[in-house]
């Protein structure tokens, strides 16, 4: 007979985690998931091992609407090694070739300014992106080369920080889905050295505070000082906590009275007065502004319900 399945806490939120180098994204997720206990949590745009910083940890209802972080822009701080390409375009990789370095301050300046604006980029077959149902990076393990499509992306700030010997150092900020280890080869391609990647800390998620971000070692911190004092660890950790609804916080909000709002947690599209002319929208309730669900304003211009919190279809 199998056990029952043991159930977390209903806790919802959005914690900004500052990952630490060395371990995965999912690794840094199970860690936080355990000490908040958790009953679900997701992260939104994986950092590769050899990156530190800001990795938003969506927690219980926070999780439906991770997507909107996805589609976020980031800012990174990335150290380049010029003259050494490796497989992986990082330093976890091996290297592939070794070459001088024989380009002048302008002939720097004009590669880094090719990579302003919108440009492709080829994907990295060490990346998490799919073929055929598997990622790309299982293929590359196995010596496997399969057929990239080359992606848009943007880049709209590349600031130059130093350039000392063998080391470039850069902060780029940039859309969604571009692969900052691929740039970095790109660059030591277009200056025939070859590069990877040696450092790389994610800066910034879409507008969210960067002195919100907290670490594994801190949190661990909190644990121990409520066992000290027998007070439950959660009054302390849920502070911590962005609103669940943060995740879409650059799209519209509209807000509906209680009377209106018993038929949108029903499912059913609403009219409401002063809203967008189209796409999505986060929806509060009433007075107090409580979150109810993200909405789509329809051709005929409803506020149409197309994801709503639990706390929503339930009340």
């Amino acid at each position: 007979m199998s056990r029952p399945r043991r159930r977390g806490r209903d806790v919802h939120g959005v914690l900004l985690l500052d990952k630490p180098q060395g371990i995965s994204s999912n690794d840094a997720l199970q860690k936080v998931k355990r000490i908040y206990n958790a009953n679900r949590a997701g992260h939104t745009g994986a950092l590769d091992p050899l990156a530190t910083g800001m990795l938003p940890i969506c927690l219980g209802e926070a999780t439906k609407f991770s997507r909107y972080l996805l589609d976020s822009d980031k800012r990174y701080r990335v150290i380049a090694r010029l003259g050494q390409r490796t497989d992986t375009s990082d330093a976890d990789g091996k290297i592939v070739s070794e070459r001088p370095l024989t380009f002048s301050d302008s002939q720097l300046q004009e590669a880094l300014n090719s990579f302003r604006g919108d440009t492709l980029q080829m994907p990295s077959m060490f990346s998490a992106l799919k073929f055929q149902g598997r990622k790309l990076y299982e293929y590359a393990r196995e010596g496997i080369v399969v057929p990239r499509e080359e992606r848009p992306i943007t880049v709209y700030e590349l600031v130059f920080i130093r350039h000392e010997a063998e080391e470039l150092e850069l902060e780029i900020h940039c859309s969604k889905g571009t692969y900052i280890r691929t740039i970095i080869d790109d660059l030591g391609e277009k200056l025939a050295c070859g590069a990877h990647v040696t450092m790389l800390r994610r800066l910034q998620v879409a507008n969210y505070p960067v002195e919100k971000m907290i670490t594994l070692e801190q949190l661990h911190s909190i644990l121990n000082e409520a066992d000290e004092s027998g007070c439950s660890p959660y009054i302390h950790l849920d502070t911590l906590l962005m609103s669940m609804d943060s995740p879409a916080a650059s799209l519209p909000e509209v807000n509906i009275q209680p009377s209106v709002a018993v038929y949108f947690k029903q499912g059913q599209p609403v009219k409401v007065p002063g809203i967008p002319p189209c796409g999505l929208v986060r929806v509060t309730e009433g007075d107090g502004g409580n979150f109810i669900g993200m909405a789509e304003i329809d051709d005929f211009g409803r506020v149409a319900p197309r994801r709503l919190v639990v706390e929503a279809l339930t009340s």
